[in-house]
């Protein structure tokens, strides 16, 4: 394989991209709303189906916005009963496809969810440009619901 064939390119492509999911995960677990808004684009194709009784599920569509959902989230969960595991990690080119479990505690509530997630995210030119999270919402939405 040459520096120049498709593969070599392909290869260094879903490189960039596991380098851009790992630096958005590690800024994500470490809270850092900055690092995240560099990370996301400015504009941002955002999917997390709207849930009106979950005030932190709602529409986003710009890198800041999606960058503050994670600091939403930890307002209205216990952050020492709340996680996420991931168990695959798949690339290819500027797609990369995370699943596992997320678990957490409504604080206004004390009601827990859990259950499985899957996480499409499109980086290029080292920003995330697509966010589509697929979760039980159903388990949420009830653990928000007094």
């Amino acid at each position: 394989m040459t520096a120049n064939s498709p593969s070599a390119t392909t290869g260094s492509l879903a490189d960039a991209t596991r380098a851009t999911v790992q630096e958005f995960l590690t800024a994500r677990l470490a809270g850092d709303v900055t690092r995240m808004t560099e990370i996301f684009a400015d504009d941002v194709d955002w999917l997390l189906a709207e849930n009106p009784v979950v005030p932190w599920i709602r529409p986003r569509t710009t890198g800041a916005e999606c960058a503050v959902q994670s600091a939403e989230m930890a307002e209205y969960t216990v952050a020492e009963n709340s996680g996420a595991t991931v168990d695959t990690f798949l690339v290819d080119g500027t797609d990369a496809v995370l699943m596992g479990r997320l678990w957490g505690t409504v604080r206004a509530t004390g009601k827990s969810f859990e259950g499985p997630f899957a996480l499409r995210l499109t980086a290029e030119n080292g920003r995330i440009t697509r966010h589509h999270l697929y979760e039980n919402s159903l388990s949420i939405a009830a653990a928000c619901t007094p």
